[in-house]
């Protein structure tokens, strides 16, 4: 995700080409402009006039979904959704006016929005913006020349962070915390956060757009093993369920189910679409986040893929996060996704995409025989391929959906996919 300098005129033709496809836009303010001059000038007066019948939890933002299952949709979020959770997100990183929070993710997406932005103005603390957009050497350098006392990313950005070259000449002391969120974390990942990042107090987030987006977290007095293996405990005022996904029961402890939220923080809904809405939210107001997790005795809970993702291969079935958890245990993966394929034999069959560490040549074959005898015989990738980079949403997501395809087109599998689908 290379950083891309737009211009003011960039953004306004942009906008142009679409507003003819938005009837209901009525207004559009661009930063460091005379449009954002007079917005601001507006607030210097007596206020801005408000419509008399304004409610908290009126739509304030459609914050659109990443698009890491399929095409984005509009999670319509009021002031209630997001303020709340921001402050209690602050909370749970134990911000006060003294940090420093470096915020590398995109302000457009509820990480950058909600958990940099409100996490930090409803604490005092300052707000560090490294670049337009994500590039690993200008945030270490932002940590260090700010002093920052925290750091926000996803998965593989801090992967790229750990990855770069020189990275040991940087000064990361000032760091005690951050979050890492957005998509599953690997074990080894968070380790090395904690060790060469010196983040001793690093919390991981779970949740989703449509949850404003935080509903559970680690804390920095959990145990180590609870902050690299789980995604915590849930916030305040929010409840969670683990669910059997075809009967909706709650699922017993240590079962797998579905992960359901209820809370303030629940979307109103996606806009203009109430039949999704009812898809997503039920009858009762839980949010079926498709989410497949496992909640321990203590209430910490571990994601162990989405429902999507499950492959069923002869009738086992097996979760991708675990199989990738164990690749990233071998010393020459930086990262890998798995994701399943068809298979006229056994229905699915799991194929992963590796990426290499700098300077280290893999093989997929070799890479299957190091899984061989450590993991379920039926948990070994039928497939494995050596790539440079994986298909990314724009806030930094892999878009699992588009590497199943590209499997099913290189590996020719399209005869499998369809006895799969028929």
């Amino acid at each position: 995700m290379a950083a891309q300098a737009f211009k003011t005129s960039d953004y306004r033709a942009m906008v142009e080409e679409v507003r003819p496809r938005c009837e209901a836009l009525e207004r559009v303010v661009y930063t460091a402009s005379d449009d954002w001059e007079q917005l601001v000038a507006a607030g210097d007066g007596d206020g801005i006039d408000l419509p008399d019948d304004l409610q908290f939890d009126d739509p304030i933002n459609i914050q659109y979904t990443s698009g890491t299952t399929g095409f984005p949709k509009g999670a319509t979020l009021s002031h209630h959704n997001i303020l709340n959770n921001g402050f209690f997100v602050g909370e749970a990183c134990r911000y006060t006016e003294q940090d420093r929070v470096c915020i590398p993710v995109p302000f457009y997406h509820c990480f950058g929005m909600v958990m940099g932005n409100l996490g930090c103005t409803t604490h005092g603390a300052c707000m560090v913006v490294p670049a337009p957009a994500f590039e690993a050497g200008a945030t270490l350098e932002a940590v260090q020349a700010e002093r920052c006392t925290s750091l926000y990313g996803v998965p593989t950005m801090f992967i790229a962070e750990l990855g770069l070259p020189g990275f040991a000449d940087y000064d990361l002391t000032s760091l005690r915390t951050g979050i890492m969120a957005g998509s599953p974390c690997p074990v080894e990942v968070m380790r090395q956060v904690i060790e060469r990042m010196h983040m001793s107090e690093v919390t991981i987030c779970y949740g989703m757009t449509e949850t404003s987006p935080v509903s559970t977290q680690t804390s920095a007095d959990d145990e180590l093993e609870r902050r690299v293996g789980t995604v915590g405990r849930v916030h305040p005022h929010v409840e969670v369920k683990v669910v059997d996904p075809t009967t909706g029961a709650c699922v017993a402890r240590g079962e797998p189910g579905e992960l359901c939220t209820r809370a303030y923080s629940v979307m109103l809904g996606y806009w203009e679409e109430p039949d999704k809405t009812a898809d997503a939210i039920d009858a009762a107001g839980w949010m079926h986040t498709g989410d497949l997790a496992t909640m321990d005795d203590e209430g910490y809970l571990k994601i162990v893929g989405r429902s999507k993702d499950m492959i069923i291969r002869g009738g086992e079935n097996v979760y991708p996060r675990e199989i990738e958890e164990f690749l990233y245990s071998h010393p020459d993966v930086a990262d890998v996704q798995v994701v399943g394929v068809p298979d006229s034999r056994y229905g699915e069959e799991a194929a992963a995409f590796v990426i290499a560490r700098e300077g280290a040549q893999l093989d997929g074959e070799a890479l299957r025989e190091f899984c061989r005898g450590r993991i379920a015989h039926y948990k070994v990738p039928r497939y494995v391929t050596v790539v440079d980079a994986f298909p990314m949403t724009v806030t930094g997501k892999v878009q699992k959906f588009k590497l199943r395809d590209q499997a099913v087109e290189d590996l020719g599998l399209h005869d499998a996919a369809q006895v799969q689908t028929a």
